[in-house]
């Protein structure tokens, strides 16, 4: 299996497009920084002007780790888009070019052929979030320093101490990184169906917007299905940045993340083993 798993991690990288999505990040999160370090304190300032009201906010206010916070807040939210580009390509590509029928003709099981695939996938995903850690954390401590963060919250201001920080951003894209595997995952099981990647890649998105859609309603039918959404807890990351981290809350959301990675890949496992390959 750790040959295969080589050969699909070359297949992945040795593609063009691979690198538009450590492109885009690169840029989106170096426009950010920009932003912030020309017209930072304005942003804050604004955020946080009624609370001034009532007391003053010493030091820094704009750190390392607060700005890696509102990269995080804005790039969690496309990144699934840039995980179905590849996950959605896994199977379907290989039939869109004519060549999977010869991979399941090899003298390997369609199961390990699939799983290698999949891990393929995630092992992109881990990748992918460690290029954007080292650019949203690592070069913004560069940047902008280290220091107390201020966390904005619709009801509150929470202001977290530096030296407990660097723990929470080591959980939140660990946290993150379950989180993207599980759109990896459901992409890749859509990628099963079809014989061209557009299809896959749309379908993944349609999904995530429909489900974020149904998680931000309120309404009783909707209610009743929100915990069983994996979209209601892709943000459970943010759970890190509490002034007291609630881990009840966080490991449940991270078990259900992880459920739903294992029933995308379990029925992806169970369709491919049954599937007519023609192409």
């Amino acid at each position: 299996m750790w040959k295969i798993l080589k050969i699909e991690l070359f297949k992945i990288f040795k593609r063009p497009r691979t690198y538009i999505a450590f492109a885009a990040i690169g840029i989106i999160i170096c426009l950010i920084q920009l932003a912030f370090y020309l017209d930072g304190e304005a942003y804050i300032d604004f955020m946080i002007g009624s609370a001034t009201k009532n007391f003053d906010i010493e030091g820094k206010k704009i750190t390392g780790f607060m700005v890696c916070y509102v990269i995080l807040q804005t790039l969690l939210l496309h990144v699934p888009l840039l995980i179905a580009l590849i996950g959605g390509d896994m199977i379907a590509g290989e039939a869109n070019m004519g060549t999977l029928r010869l991979l399941i003709s090899k003298p390997v099981s369609r199961a390990q052929l699939l799983l290698s695939k999949f891990t393929a996938t995630a092992i992109y995903t881990i990748l992918l979030l460690i290029w954007m850690a080292i650019l949203a954390l690592g070069l913004s401590m560069i940047v902008f320093g280290k220091g107390d963060m201020i966390n904005i919250k619709s009801d509150m201001i929470i202001i977290l101490e530096s030296k407990d920080l660097l723990w929470r951003y080591f959980a939140a894209f660990g946290f993150a990184a379950i989180a993207m595997t599980t759109v990896a995952a459901l992409s890749f099981l859509l990628s099963i169906f079809a014989e061209n990647s557009i299809g896959p890649i749309v379908a993944t998105m349609s999904v995530v917007i429909i489900c974020t859609i149904l998680t931000t309603m309120d309404l009783p039918l909707f209610g009743t299905m929100k915990p069983y959404l994996f979209t209601s807890h892709m943000l459970g990351w943010k759970g890190f940045f509490d002034d007291q981290v609630n881990y009840s809350n966080v490991i449940r959301s991270a078990a259900i993340l992880l459920f739903h990675i294992a029933a995308f890949v379990g029925i992806a496992l169970a369709v491919f083993r049954k599937k007519d390959v023609l192409s």
